[in-house]
C-alpha cells in the first residue's frame, strides 16, 4: 500500500485573512441570530416575565434561573466572539485548542437543534400535532420556541460555515487524502484500543435511546412515561444516530477498513457525533442538577447514567481526535500547539 506523506509546512505564520462577501454575510447572520435569545435571557435575568406563563415552574426558582440565564447569556455571547474570531486577523493567531474547544462545544449544542427542529416539524406535519410538547408549553409560551429555535439553526449554519472556511485555510493540509494514505504510527495500537473502549461504552446510551425511540418506558421518569409524544420518539432515534456517528468516525480512523474513503468523512462524523453526544448529555445533566423541575420531571438513575456515559463517550472520542491531529501536525512540520 502506498503511503502519501503530508506536505510539510515550512512556516508557522498563519495564513492571511480572506474575508469575501460570503464570510461577512455569514458573520452578520451569526451575530444577528443571537439577538432574540440574548434579549429574552437578559430580560429574564432582570426580572421580566415576558414569554413565561403564569404558573410556570420557572417562576418558583428565580435565583436559580437568574444564574442559569446568566450562564446561557455567556454561552450565546461566545457565538458572537467566535464569529468575530473566525473572520478577523487576530483570530489567525490564537492557539488551536482555544478555538477548537469552544467550536466543538458550540457544534455539540447546536447540532441536535439543527437536526431536531426539522425532524419535529416533519413529525408535526405528518401527525397534525404541534411539535412543542405540553410539558414545554407549561414552562414557556409557544412563541418563545418559534422565535428562538430558528435562530439557533441560523447560528449553527453560519458558524459552521465560517469554521469550515477558517479550518480549510489554516489546517486543510491535515486532512488531505484518503484513509489509505495515513502512514503507520507507533500510537496506532493505543488508538484502536481506545476506539474499541469508546464503542463499548457507547452501547449503553445507544441502547437506551433506541428503546425509548421504539416506545419503551424503561428507565424514564414520570413525565417521560405518561406524556411521550411522537416527536419525543423521533428525537430519541436522532440521539442514537449521533452516538452511532461518533463511534463510526473513531472506528474508521482507528482501523481504516474503508481505505478509499476521504479522510474528511470520519473526521466530520467523529467531530459532530462526539460533540452532540457529550454536550447533550452534559446539558441534560446540568438541567437535572439545577433543581427547577418537578419530581415527575427529574431524571431517573437510568437517565442520569445514560447522560453521564454519553459525556464520557463524547469526551473520549474528541480526545482521540485531538491526539490524531497533534500527530498529523507534527508529521507535517507544523508547530502543534499553535497549528
Amino acid at each position: 500500500m502506498t503511503q502519501t506523506p503530508l506536505a510539510p509546512r515550512t512556516t508557522g505564520t498563519p495564513p492571511a485573512v480572506r474575508n469575501g462577501r460570503a464570510r461577512v454575510l455569514l458573520r452578520v447572520l451569526a451575530i444577528v441570530s443571537c439577538l432574540p435569545y440574548l434579549s429574552l435571557k437578559v430580560a429574564w435575568t432582570a426580572g421580566s416575565q415576558v414569554g413565561i406563563p403564569d404558573g410556570s415552574p420557572l417562576l418558583d426558582h428565580r435565583t436559580t434561573m437568574a444564574v442559569v440565564n446568566g450562564g446561557t447569556v455567556l454561552m450565546d455571547g461566545a457565538v458572537i466572539v467566535l464569529a468575530l474570531l473566525l473572520t478577523q486577523a487576530w483570530g489567525r493567531r490564537v492557539r488551536a485548542w482555544t478555538l477548537a474547544l469552544p467550536m466543538w462545544v458550540a457544534s455539540g449544542l447546536l447540532l441536535p437543534i439543527m437536526a431536531g427542529l426539522p425532524v419535529q416539524l416533519l413529525v408535526a406535519a405528518v401527525t397534525g400535532r404541534s411539535p412543542a410538547s405540553a410539558d414545554s408549553r407549561s414552562f414557556l409560551d409557544d412563541w418563545v420556541f418559534a422565535l428562538v429555535y430558528p435562530g439557533f439553526v441560523v447560528q449553527g449554519l453560519a458558524l459552521g460555515a465560517l469554521f469550515a472556511l477558517y479550518a480549510r485555510d489554516r489546517w486543510g493540509h491535515l486532512w488531505q487524502g484518503a484513509l489509505r494514505d495515513l502512514p503507520a504510527s507507533p500510537t496506532d495500537p493505543a488508538l484502536r484500543a481506545a476506539a474499541v473502549a469508546a464503542s463499548l461504552l457507547a452501547v449503553a446510551p445507544a441502547t437506551m435511546h433506541l428503546l425509548w425511540a421504539a416506545g419503551s418506558a424503561a428507565g424514564l421518569n414520570g413525565t417521560g412515561t405518561t406524556e411521550r409524544t411522537d416527536d419525543f420518539h423521533a428525537l430519541q432515534a436522532l440521539d442514537a444516530l449521533f452516538v452511532a456517528a461518533a463511534v463510526a468516525g473513531v472506528l474508521l480512523l482507528a482501523f481504516r477498513r474503508s481505505g478509499g474513503l476521504s479522510l474528511k468523512v470520519p473526521l466530520v462524523l467523529a467531530w459532530g457525533g462526539s460533540g452532540a453526544v457529550a454536550c447533550s448529555g452534559g446539558w441534560m445533566s446540568v438541567a437535572s442538577l439545577a433543581g427547577v423541575a418537578e419530581a415527575a420531571d427529574r431524571p431517573t438513575t437510568a437517565m442520569g447514567l445514560t447522560y453521564a456515559v454519553q459525556m464520557l463517550v463524547g469526551m473520549l472520542v474528541v480526545t482521540l481526535g485531538a491526539y490524531f491531529f497533534a500527530e498529523r501536525a507534527a508529521a507535517a512540520g507544523t508547530a502543534g500547539p499553535r497549528a
